[in-house]
């Protein structure tokens, strides 16, 4: 059990990449807060994962509202007496070019992708402290550059990378609190899936990708990316922080990305 007697908050994890981290972590031994926007939606997936209802509490929330962010720390705290760990995953995923992104969208990429990241970290900051806990934010590869129809998603989460290596630095200097990132090339979410369905794409669309894209044939899936994350989070990471780990299976820097 690597996150035996652990508590983790869990961000966006009623679906995709932070449900499968929900769930190792639970399989690891943890406590785990879920997190999510529809109460329904969550409520189904703490059943799913924890029938018991034992080891998991649940917190619906916008995290882009005021206070929101201490809300769920404090749901944390109250629900387990103790946080170990914050996995900062709920994120806005779209496209967007400097010609058409106006204000409002522009700031709601970075308001849910940078912003409360940064202030569920400060909430939660006192608690790790005193189990010199650790925070792994889930960025994207497109934190390097991105593309060009994902400007506002790609400047959001490179931001994230420069906070991550900001603070993985002073952090755990000051408190000995670890901060680390993942960014995940193309992952097969269910989320991920409905959107090249929204664009016309055929049911099957995953099964007929280039290897430009899939070397190996086949996306990422979540529990792929959950694996790196129970990495982070477990102390066999020792004094790792400030790392950003690029989990992609082609050389996506520098690479000019035709469209499949």
């Amino acid at each position: 059990m690597r996150l035996e007697d652990k508590v983790i908050i869990v961000t966006g994890s009623t679906t995709g990449i932070g449900k499968a981290i929900a769930r190792k972590c639970l399989e690891e031994g943890a406590r785990v807060l879920i997190h999510g926007l529809e109460a329904e939606l969550g409520a189904a997936v703490r059943t799913e994962l924890d029938p018991g209802g034992e080891k998991t509490a649940l917190r619906v929330a916008d995290l882009t509202a005021p206070g929101s962010s201490a809300a769920v720390v404090d749901h944390a705290i109250q629900s387990f007496g103790q946080l170990d760990g914050l996995v900062n995953n709920a994120a806005l995923v779209g496209n967007g070019t400097i010609q058409n992104t106006d204000e409002a969208l522009f700031d709601r990429f970075i308001s849910t992708n940078l912003r409360a990241p940064f202030f569920l970290i400060q909430a939660a900051l006192p608690h790790l402290t005193r189990t010199r806990g650790s925070v792994v934010n889930i960025g994207s590869v497109n934190a390097h550059a991105g593309e060009g129809h994902m400007v506002p998603y790609s400047i959001s989460k490179g931001g994230l990378m420069t906070l991550t290596r900001n603070l993985g630095d002073t952090l755990t200097r000051e408190s000995g609190v670890r901060i680390n990132q993942i960014n995940p090339g193309w992952v097969l979410t269910e989320g991920e899936y409905q959107r090249y369905r929204d664009q016309g794409r055929p049911d099957n669309w995953p099964s007929h990708l280039s290897r430009f894209f899939t070397p190996s044939g086949r996306l990422f899936t979540p529990e792929e990316i959950a694996a790196a994350a129970i990495y982070f989070l477990s102390d066999e990471s020792g004094p790792v922080s400030g790392s950003v780990l690029d989990i992609e299976q082609h050389t996506f820097l520098g690479r000019n990305l035709p469209k499949f």
